[in-house]
């Protein structure tokens, strides 16, 4: 699967990189995935692939490119998140937005985005603030009960670990009984979930909210 990197121009005119992964088959759509806290790693890319397995063309925005150009970690130890946290608070929101406003500039129609822990709140913000995305599907957000009041311009589900040490169960349950427009399923399994090959990986809940993403992305067209 071909996988190649670009230069992008966000909506405020910062230049970042960023990854495209080229559908197999035909194409079913544009898929927006952002990142976890530690950039575009290995997991990430392996998640590129395998949506671009399912026919979609994939667009991985490198969301800290003005803190650290190619920023990048392996690794899930304190420092990294420390790292890694400390770049997605510096960067904000507005910036992510225009980022992530170059994504939806840059690729054909239907556009979808997803994205996982920092990428999860994103790609819920997203979906509230930006025009252009057709469904989203936001892994393990943690700014999703702060920002429950934000209204969602297209179809959204959200995926939350029961036994996420990071996002207490009553900020979901929060955002659940304020967002009623937003489908919010909890799986029996912690922060993570959804990275193969980590430790924190669950395949049971993966492959269901693998397939609960790919659904509503295809149902969003009908």
């Amino acid at each position: 699967m071909t996988v190649t990197s670009l230069t992008l121009t966000s909506r405020d005119g910062f230049e970042f990189g960023a990854v495209r992964a080229e559908p197999a088959g035909a194409r079913k759509g544009g898929l927006i995935l952002v990142q976890e806290i530690f950039g575009i790693n290995s997991f990430m890319l392996d998640a590129a692939r395998r949506f671009a397995a399912e026919g979609y063309e994939v667009l991985v925005p490198s969301m800290f490119d003005r803190q650290k150009p190619g920023f990048a970690r392996e690794d899930h130890s304190a420092e990294a998140i420390a790292e890694g946290g400390g770049h997605a608070r510096a960067n904000g929101l507005d910036a992510a937005m225009s980022d992530i406003g170059a994504c939806i500039d840059a690729l054909e129609r239907p556009v979808y985005i997803t994205g996982f822990c920092y990428g999860g709140s994103i790609a819920y913000l997203v979906a509230c603030r930006l025009s252009g995305i057709m469904a989203a599907s936001a892994y393990y957000g943690s700014l999703l009960p702060t920002f429950k009041a934000e209204v969602p311009k297209c179809p959204v589900i959200a995926h939350f670990g029961r036994l996420d040490a990071h996002i207490p169960m009553e900020g979901v349950e929060a955002f659940r009984t304020a967002r009623h427009d937003v489908s919010v399923y909890v799986y029996e399994a912690g922060h993570g979930f959804a990275r193969q090959r980590s430790d924190d990986h669950d395949a049971t809940s993966d492959a269901l909210a693998f397939k609960r993403t790919l659904d509503l992305f295809s149902d969003a067209v009908r």
